[in-house]
């Protein structure tokens, strides 16, 4: 787990996910509405990426609801409180069973047969 608020910082822990973790959870807070670098950055890793929101940005200013980094992520969880999180640590560990699983049936397919 790491924590930054500069967007220079974000940027820099997303991109040091690349080989060190199999997904990413987000809160791009503000810069959720603004950065193109933040989006830049999780589009470059290409791992599984959940964006988190504590409140319900559909539910907000209209500026509030469009998300720039939305569109890269694997899914959003949003309004549901710092319970979102939990909800984000079980969406992660359902999506990275599912991609083990599937590695291993594709491998077991491509093994040759005995």
């Amino acid at each position: 787990m790491s924590k930054a608020n500069l967007e220079g910082e974000i940027v820099d822990r997303i991109q040091e996910c690349l080989g060190d973790a199999d997904g990413i959870i987000i809160n791009p807070a503000a810069y959720t509405h603004t950065s193109i670098a933040i989006r830049d950055a999780i589009s470059a890793v290409s791992l599984p990426a959940i964006e988190v929101h504590i409140s319900n940005i559909y539910r907000r200013e209209e500026f509030r609801q469009k998300s720039m980094t939305a569109a890269v992520c694997t899914g959003q969880i949003s309004g549901f409180g710092p319970f979102g999180y939990h909800l984000a640590m079980i969406s992660m560990m359902q999506m990275l069973g599912e991609l083990d699983a599937l590695r291993k049936a594709q491998a077991a397919q491509q093994a040759p047969q005995a």
